[in-house]
């Protein structure tokens, strides 16, 4: 009977969904009023904000203006991007790089800003990967991956990268429970209860933004979702919502939906810390990659590291904790003070609030209702602030503006819905179109929100633009938050698959330092070539390296002969520029990777494998001067055994005249 009626609930809610996502009651098919107004942005004006877009599924993470919503730049994280060479040159290639090899692609769900005393403070956006679990910090002086490590004993890298206040720790909790890394992982699926365990990772954040993954601490085998930091009289702490806590193996949309509530894990990170000093970490062997970018030598290397600290959350009882909240949550949000916890249990037609000071009475008072595979249950009524009632259908994840309101996302009934903290009361709501997910308030899980915009992440976009195929466009919807009612301003497509986003002032990031481009003279690329004169071609066995230079609008050299089937070319591409905003390109016919992007200032490499004797044209493939077409040359390529001697030139290769 419990199956059939988790079933008819199920039924329920698609059928909520499928009605809703054709229309939101209360809405209209335009913007209205003053919106256009709002929402523009006039030729040669700069946008606000900043907002830095998870890529989903493409891997990558986007930077779009707000309000207009034009995309200003897709930056490659975890996939390979032909555009700009990215995972193709031999630099970035370790920057890819795993305990299961090179992985050119990954699921990229969320994005988290760099914060100085809970404040958004412009360094670096860190993103996370789902698949083969991973974080990345990304610089905003070069909007550039500068940094990705991977998490051991994680079987998904969903719950990521969450920060805490001063960005000492960047956290994730693993999606998938599995067997530990250090244990024995070919066990029969349906002994999960006995060998399948949850990690959370705390990687350490030094001052230039150097990660390293500290310690882990090791839970029972349940899912984590979402998760975020205690600030203000909550630092220290953390929180992560907990779903199949059934510890379902199969089916899981009927068989971790049985019981009424699953958790919000707290835990307390000063204390597991204050356990490691102790020694009461135990290290594990382990594999995982580290990979990090050198901008003085525009080159990546990737280090394979063979342990990791683990403390046990069960044998340490004062570390975590857990709050019922009602099932499946999703979203778990600290408010600007630190003192209330927003759980969304996305079967649930309520929001449960937590009270920090609360939570701290009911650990003292061991007001508790049990335990969890040895981990203490507090008490829901004795945690709990308050209830939202009946804000709406699918709450999924909540900002909050700094003047006391948090907004909610409602996936089932398609709207963001604002409400007061304190009193818990609906103020307003506004329909999205549709089956919003994440929604972004500049700053909105920091201290001090900007609070002027909101952004709505929608997972269909059926009516809202043009048709394109089978799969529409991803979609993001700007509303005005700054009167006492919502606004919708705009809605723009993304690329997909957008989840969470995060938005800062523009001039806080513009103005903090941004590289326009490398000087030469600080160039270290062990095959840089700083000026034309040096360029030259060197055999070395079957391996010939191309030392070139590219500036407007020639190569050099842009004529090579005596390469031979079979030989492995490797082409350092130099950028002579010192002009802010002069990339070249590099393509060569034939090559079966990409091609380069190359800033001003940086040498980068295209490794070419010639297959077939021929003559290869080779080209600029960034539009860089009116004379941009005639940036090519030449490459001769002769068959293996050839005596056709390796020479080089630019300028001084002409045609033989006749009289």
């Amino acid at each position: 009977m419990k199956n059939k009626f988790v079933k008819a609930i199920f039924a329920i809610v698609l059928g909520s969904a499928l009605v809703t996502s054709c229309k939101p009651k209360n809405s209209g098919d335009a913007v209205s009023g003053d919106a256009a107004q709002k929402a523009y942005v006039a030729p040669g004006k700069y946008d606000e904000f900043y907002n830095f877009v998870s890529g989903g599924f493409s891997g990558q993470l986007s930077v779009y203006g707000l309000p207009s919503g034009r995309l200003f730049r897709v930056i490659p994280v975890f996939s390979v991007d032909p555009e700009k060479g990215w995972g193709y040159s031999e630099e970035t290639k370790p920057m890819l790089n795993t305990s299961n090899g090179f992985v050119p692609w990954d699921d990229l769900h969320h994005t988290e800003m760099s914060q100085t005393n809970g404040e958004v403070d412009g360094r670096w956006v860190f993103g996370n990967a789902n698949n083969t679990p991973r974080i990345a910090r990304i610089d905003l002086k070069t909007f550039k991956t500068a940094e990705i490590i991977e998490l051991p004993n994680s079987g998904g890298n969903h719950s990521s990268p969450f920060i805490t206040e001063n960005t000492e720790y960047v956290v994730a909790g693993t999606r998938f429970s599995v067997p530990a890394d250090y244990s024995n992982g070919d066990v029969p699926i349906n002994t999960y209860k006995e060998n399948f365990k949850g990690h959370i990772s705390f990687v350490k954040v030094g001052k230039e933004g150097e990660m390293d993954l500290a310690f882990q601490i090791v839970t029972p085998g349940i899912n984590f979702d979402l998760s975020h930091a205690g600030k203000g009289k909550s630092h220290g702490w953390f929180f992560f919502s907990c779903y199949n806590t059934e510890q379902a193996n199969t089916l899981l949309e009927v068989n971790a939906s049985q019981r009424d509530k699953d958790f919000i894990m707290a835990v307390n990170w000063k204390k597991a810390e204050e356990y490691i000093k102790a020694g009461k970490g135990k290290k594990q062997s382990v594999k995982y990659a580290h990979n990090k970018w050198n901008e003085k030598t525009h080159t990546a290397t990737s280090e394979i590291k063979n342990e990791v600290l683990v403390l046990d959350s069960a044998e340490l009882k004062d570390i975590c904790y857990m709050i019922p909240c009602p099932k499946s949550p999703h979203g778990c949000d600290v408010d600007p003070t630190g003192e209330y916890i927003v759980g969304s249990g996305k079967l649930a037609a309520l929001i449960p609030v937590f009270s920090f000071d609360k939570l701290m009475g009911a650990i003292k008072n061991k007001q508790f209702e049990g335990d969890y595979s040895g981990i203490p249950v507090v008490k829901y009524e004795a945690a709990l602030h308050g209830e939202v009632q009946k804000p709406g259908l699918g709450p999924l994840h909540t900002e909050f503006d700094g003047k006391g309101n948090a907004y909610t996302t409602f996936f089932v009934s398609s709207e963001v819905v604002k409400w007061d903290i304190k009193s818990l009361k609906v103020l307003d709501r506004v329909p999205t179109y549709y089956s919003v997910g994440h929604l972004c308030i500049p700053g909105g899980d920091s201290k001090k929100p900007f609070g002027k915009y909101l952004i709505a992440y929608n997972k269909i976009t059926k009516d809202r633009y043009l048709p394109t195929g089978p799969e529409l466009a991803q979609s993001a919807q700007i509303f005005d938050i700054s009167g006492d009612k919502m606004q919708l301003i705009l809605d723009f497509p993304t690329i997909g698959e957008p989840h969470y986003a995060q938005a800062a002032p523009a001039d806080l990031i513009r103005n903090n330092g941004q590289l326009k481009f490398y000087p030469i003279k600080d160039n270290n690329h062990p095959y840089a070539t700083k000026g034309e004169k040096e360029a030259k071609v060197v055999r070395e066995g079957n391996k010939v390296h191309v030392y070139m230079t590219s500036i407007r609008s020639h190569f050099a050299p842009d004529n090579i002969e005596g390469i031979k089937v079979g030989d492995e070319v490797y082409f350092h591409v130099t950028n002579l520029e010192q002009d802010w905003d002069v990339p070249h390109g590099f393509a060569i016919k034939g090559a079966d990777n990409g091609e380069l992007l190359i800033m001003p200032g940086e040498t980068t490499t295209l490794k070419w494998l010639p297959k077939k004797a021929g003559m290869y044209p080779m080209y600029c493939t960034d539009f860089c001067s009116a004379l941009h077409q005639e940036m090519q040359g030449y490459v001769r390529v002769s068959p293996v055994g050839s005596s056709v001697p390796l020479t080089w030139s630019v300028g001084t290769n002409l045609p033989k005249t006749t009289k």
